[in-house]
């Protein structure tokens, strides 16, 4: 049940978002193991003129990149699953946006069960609550 914050260089493009949104989702349930009928994805942009990497815009650079953020559950995944996870993202983000810059960044936060959920109720409530149930 994560929710991804994307940000990418370029102008608003409703196609590139429904693409990215559903790549980027394939890919997490593929390489963490997380349903895709509760993540979550929210893209926005910013012109490549006001993204900087190495003290140069990205339209200067004349490549785009990108930023994800997500959140899931600490120690619901391997650190070779995490590895995988972020390889997948860079090579997807290079074929939707036609290439991306090397200081292209993605962040997997980890957080406790107990802080974070959906529809009012915290991961660990739906653990516990399994649990409950199977015994």
């Amino acid at each position: 049940m994560p929710i991804i914050n994307i940000s990418v260089t370029g102008k608003p493009d409703a196609a590139l978002s429904a693409s990215i949104a559903r790549e980027i989702t394939e890919i997490t349930a593929t390489q963490l193991r997380k349903d895709p009928t509760i993540t979550a994805v929210a893209v926005s942009y910013i012109d490549p003129q006001h993204w900087f990497a190495g003290g140069k815009s990205l339209a200067e650079h004349g490549t785009n990149t990108f930023w994800l953020d997500i959140k899931v559950v600490d120690g619901t995944n391997t650190k070779l699953e995490l590895e995988a996870y972020l390889k997948a993202l860079f090579d997807a983000f290079g074929r939707l946006l036609g290439g991306v810059h090397e200081e292209s960044y993605a962040f997997v936060h980890e957080v406790p069960a107990a802080a974070y959920g959906y529809g009012g109720k915290t991961q660990e409530f739906r653990f516990i609550s399994g649990r409950l149930k199977a015994a």
